[in-house]
């Protein structure tokens, strides 16, 4: 073979191998910020149970009258 020939095959393998790279980076980053959003989401409704009054421990309320 001639070595123009290798030189094109390892431009042709080198564009391939970039291109997965992008697509992992792209994949990754989109699965990473949905992990943090979906435990972002879910430390605000922890803290959110916390801060809120246990209403099984107040007395109930008296009816209203119009």
């Amino acid at each position: 073979m001639h070595p123009e020939t290798h030189l094109d095959l390892f431009r042709i393998r080198s564009a391939e191998l970039r291109a997965q790279a992008d697509e992992f980076r792209l994949a990754h980053r989109r699965t990473a910020r949905g992990a943090l959003r979906t435990k972002l989401g879910w430390t605000m409704v922890e803290l959110g149970l916390r801060v809120l009054p246990d209403r099984t421990a107040l007395p109930p309320l008296a009816p209203r009258t119009a």
